[in-house]
């Protein structure tokens, strides 16, 4: 599981490299650039939100 997480968290620094290096299109009225920084800041805390619930139901269960 820390692989995949590891490797999913790779993925934007990539893709900022490769795919999205242009201001064209514009998305909800932001360049592209802005819109892909924007969509990770956000879905990084709704990765870490999660992470956060598996991590302590796994703990509770260990616990008991």
């Amino acid at each position: 599981m820390k692989k995949l997480i590891i490797l999913l968290s790779i993925i934007p620094a990539i893709g900022s490299l490769t795919v999205i290096n242009r201001v064209e299109p514009y998305i909800f009225g932001l360049p592209f650039v802005v819109f892909w920084a924007a969509a990770w800041l956000i879905l990084t805390s709704i990765f870490l939100y999660i992470s956060c619930i598996l991590y302590d139901r796994q703990e509770q269960e260990e616990n008991k």
